[in-house]
């Protein structure tokens, strides 16, 4: 097994405000990462007030440690996100039980870690979550905390997993929703969005266009703030696959987390969950992080690669989940990658399509090209040597083959076709290599 890397840094715990803040006994405040202004934990703030800049949810770890074991976990029986409230900056009397996000299976693959030349393989896959991503997670905290500040009506943009997993989380608890999605969209994500009731707008731009449109209509008529880069609760949702993987390894860390990467959101979410479990004491030790993202758009890697700020880039694949050209949560992502002493890999369409039939005929899992980008990234990993052959990985699979299913086919290529003559079955099979 390869050992864990550096002690990792976590910020400085703040003196606890009292006034709002008896009802999250386990939160002490939202912290910016530029500046250090320490905001009291409300459910409606975004951003720092004293200079903009992200903030980060920070918590009472001696408190998590008195109310929460080992033992209390197994004794739980809720399979789903809320398992870990103490984890979480949500009060008792938040409604939590909408849609049944969290739980998701949970496979160890020998035949794939051999295939790839490692000590062993897991793939997590939040596929099955209820819209089908990982996404679920970040949204279901999103409805929490707008339910908190008494909204109604709450907005993103999104390049389609995010924008569905709101739009079917917010129907599920009533509230109203504005999507702005670019033009390129698969079909599979917005005919969610507007079966869940979501009013979608479909922007002839970039994503980052899109992001821009949204976040000034946000602005002008007051909607509860989705976005992830935006809003910190956010990435307290996306934080719990890792805190699922955690208790799902009862509580033995693997040496990698394989995950791929748009805005960054959810690589320093599964991060925060890591280094939350370590410092309440319920992991001993915390995984390197695996960092993948497009070759055609890759912003993030190239700056840990080349060691300069990151630039913009085209948006230029096919996964379209991760084609984020100006990743917004870039300043937390990278201290994700750098403090977990990460690896980061590039993976091309070709490798992203391969992968999405590895995962499929090697362990029955159908992912998105976004999905599997994550585990092509492993793959590669283990044939450049940038990770040992005695390693033990998690790959997560963030969404499901079905919300892009021209790529899938593009993956699995098309069936044989033929008329109902057994003639011709019989030279459909002798063309293929079927039976004879």
């Amino acid at each position: 097994m390869t050992s864990l890397m550096r002690e990792p840094v976590f910020w400085i715990p703040y003196k606890r405000r009292e006034e709002g803040m008896r009802d999250m006994k386990n939160v002490i405040s939202a912290v910016c990462i530029r500046c250090g202004e320490e905001h009291e934990a409300l459910p409606g703030i975004t951003t720092c007030r004293k200079c903009g800049g992200m903030l980060d949810i920070q918590y009472d770890y001696h408190y998590i440690k008195a109310n929460v074991s080992h033992a209390i976990m197994s004794g739980r029986g809720e399979g789903t996100m809320w398992r870990y409230r103490e984890f979480l900056p949500v009060t008792p009397e938040s409604s939590c039980r909408k849609l049944r996000v969290g739980g998701s299976p949970f496979y160890e693959v020998p035949h794939l870690a051999e295939q790839m030349g490692i000590a062993k393989l897991y793939i997590k896959d939040d596929g099955i979550n209820p819209t089908a991503s990982l996404k679920d997670r970040a949204s279901a905290m999103a409805v929490v905390k707008a339910q908190e500040a008494g909204a109604d009506t709450i907005a993103c943009s999104s390049t389609g997993n995010a924008a569905s997993s709101l739009a079917g989380n917010a129907a599920a608890a009533g509230l109203k929703t504005y999507i702005f999605v670019p033009e390129r969209a698969p079909k599979g994500k917005v005919s969610q969005l507007m079966i869940f009731g979501a009013n979608v707008i479909s922007v002839k731009g970039s994503y980052e266009e899109t992001f821009r449109l949204s976040a000034e209509a946000i602005d002008r008529w007051g909607w509860y703030n989705r976005n992830a880069a935006i809003n910190p609760y956010l990435m307290e949702g996306k934080k719990t696959v890792a805190l699922e993987i955690a208790e799902q390894l009862r509580w033995k860390m693997t040496d990698y987390i394989a995950i791929s990467v748009g805005d960054g959101c959810t690589i320093a979410g599964v991060w925060k969950g890591f280094k939350d479990l370590y410092a309440a004491g319920m992991i001993d030790r915390l995984p390197r992080l695996i960092s993948v993202q497009a070759e055609g758009c890759c912003p993030l890697n190239r700056a840990i690669e080349t060691g300069k700020a990151w630039e913009a880039m085209a948006e230029n694949t096919l996964a379209d989940s991760i084609a984020v050209g100006v990743p917004r949560n870039a300043d937390k992502a990278l201290h994700a990658i750098r403090e977990s002493n990460g690896v980061v890999v590039n993976v091309s369409d070709e490798e992203i399509l391969a992968a999405m039939r590895l995962l499929g005929t090697g362990c029955g899992v159908f992912a998105e090209p976004a999905g599997a980008a994550g585990t092509a990234g492993l793959k590669k990993a283990a044939e450049l040597k940038l990770i040992p052959t005695d390693a033990t990985v998690v790959s997560v699979v963030t969404g499901s083959g079905l919300k892009d299913v021209a790529n899938a086919m593009k993956a699995a290529g098309e069936p044989l076709t033929i008329e109902p003559e057994m003639n011709q079955l019989l030279e459909a099979f002798r063309k293929s290599g079927g039976p004879r």
